[in-house]
């Protein structure tokens, strides 16, 4: 016998011997241990060089087009790489379990299988929910559906998204309030601030006035704010007057347009009404007392609408005559 064939056979003789089965148990654990922490590495060198990527090109001109892009990317990334952690985890330590009880019981190991099989089957069933959240978060995620900063409608609430998750996205809207909303029960998502967003603002003049004079005001006031130095970076295109959207005995509704920034809406709106208004009293227009809409009673948490006038009171309810004796 060559010594090779004699350390082959000694070592052999030595993992089949009496400590066998604890040195084959400690070398897999061992192996398990070192694979999971190589994986673990390559992942987070990859989503490190993916964030750092995204941190670089904010500071470029083409992130600055749309400024949540980099924290897109930057959390598309790690949630995909918290992803792919969990998976390796678990993935290794199954593997490991299997072999572990394979080698210290190697007739149990047809019957772990069943077990595994019964078990699988019955999570499966039963964790349909979890499984419908994780696959639709990750296909959020992956296709950049949303992104942390982004303003959502997810149809349950509107707001701000504070937090992305496999399972859990988290909204805050404009109340403050902290909207916990499930993956999977997303069937449809609007996102508000990606791409560039429109302001709309139907103006009402009394239909007595002079509608082209009241037109070549409001479309000079929106230029006028278009063409300012802190407005100008956010307003993509030139105001445009649509025209009139609606005529009826109490007033013409005059449709105004501004293209603006995704995100920048609701500032360039609030801006532009306050310019409207000091147009519209500068031309010497009042504006028509229009119909609104007061909430008065509840019923099984649905408020009732009933309709006032602009200042506010209800009209009376008409009594019924009395009968004469």
């Amino acid at each position: 016998m060559s010594p090779w064939d004699d350390f082959v056979h000694r070592v052999t003789a030595f993992f089949t011997g009496t400590w066998g089965a604890p040195l084959r148990v400690l070398l897999i654990l061992v192996v398990a241990f070192v694979i999971r922490v190589i994986l673990q590495f390559v992942i987070r060198r990859v989503v490190n060089r993916v964030v750092n990527g995204a941190k670089r090109l904010q500071n470029r001109d083409e992130a600055r087009d749309s400024p949540v892009a980099a924290v897109r990317i930057v959390q598309r990334t790690k949630a995909l790489g918290g992803v792919l952690s969990s998976a390796v985890t678990t993935l290794i330590v199954v593997v490991t379990i299997v072999l572990i009880i394979a080698n210290i019981s190697p007739a149990a190991s047809g019957a772990f299988s069943l077990i595994t099989a019964a078990l699988g089957a019955g999570l499966g069933f039963g964790a349909q929910n979890i499984v419908k959240d994780v696959l639709n978060g990750l296909a959020m995620v992956g296709e950049d559906q949303l992104g942390v900063g982004d303003v959502v409608d997810t149809g349950f609430a509107t707001g701000v998204v504070e937090q992305v998750g496999i399972r859990i996205t988290q909204v805050r809207d404009v109340n403050g309030t902290l909207w916990y909303v499930r993956n999977g029960e997303i069937l449809r998502l609007g996102n508000l601030s990606q791409g560039w967003a429109r302001v709309i603002i139907d103006l009402a003049v009394p239909y007595n006035a002079d509608v082209d004079a009241v037109q070549a005001a409001i479309l000079e006031t929106a230029t006028a704010m278009q063409q300012d130095a802190h407005w100008k970076p956010v307003i993509l295109e030139r105001p445009e007057v649509w025209g009139i959207e609606s005529v009826s005995a109490e007033a013409i509704v005059i449709r105004l347009v501004v293209k603006t920034r995704a995100g920048s809406k609701d500032p360039v709106a609030r801006e532009l009404r306050a310019r409207l208004k000091k147009t519209i009293d500068a031309l010497g227009i009042t504006l028509p007392a229009l119909n609104s809409i007061l909430l008065s009673t509840y019923e099984r948490g649905i408020p009732e609408p009933r309709v006032g006038t602009a200042t506010g009171r209800a009209p009376a309810k008409p009594r019924a005559p009395r009968s004469s004796r």
